[in-house]
């Protein structure tokens, strides 16, 4: 194995393990079924930091990690998918939408593009979910916490990206990354 492949691997790992602890860290109960939490911001810089694929995969299992030992393992195929889909959304927009600044530093735009894609995709995803288990009210009554949930998580993601991008070792690993 090279040792770009390893890079990856081992940066996959960690933030599929950090995604998880920060959905497990703060966790602060929903009216129905679901739960606030700031593991959206991680699932949104595993997107960024890893590329869309490699992204998908480690937001997607690490949120599926964090449903299973969190008792709310009926959500973790869907959270699987749901996170997986706005991991690799996020990652794709951030590396793909055009700024002016230059392409190894925070960009606040694309940052900001992603993050709406991805905050959609989660609170669309489990509305959608919801809808088909639960019916509309409870689909409904979820909303408005997946959208503050979202909100935390952007900003928290939205502090953590510059300071990840001065890592060398992250700002190298993030420049190469390729669809």
């Amino acid at each position: 194995m090279n040792s770009n492949k390893t890079k990856k691997i081992v940066f996959s790992a960690l933030m599929a393990s950090l995604t998880a602890a920060a959905t497990m860290i703060i966790h602060i109960p929903s009216p129905f079924s679901g739960y606030i939490h700031l593991g959206d911001g991680l699932v949104l810089l595993s997107g960024i930091l890893l590329g869309p694929m490699a992204g998908a995969a480690a937001g997607g299992i690490g949120s599926m990690m964090a449903d299973l030992l969190s008792g709310y393992a009926f959500y973790a195929p869907a959270t699987l998918i749901i996170k997986g889909l706005a991991a690799c959304s996020g990652g794709y927009l951030y590396k793909h939408l055009p700024c002016r600044q230059r392409t190894g530093g925070f960009r606040p735009l694309p940052f900001l593009a992603a993050g709406t894609v991805c905050s959609a995709i989660v609170t669309g995803g489990y509305f959608a979910f919801e809808l088909a288990v639960y019916g509309w009210a409870a689909a409904a009554s979820n909303v408005p916490f997946n959208l503050v949930q979202n909100l935390f998580s952007l900003i928290s993601a939205g502090v953590l990206l510059p300071v990840l991008l001065r890592v060398p070792e992250f700002r190298e690993f993030s420049s190469k990354i390729s669809l």
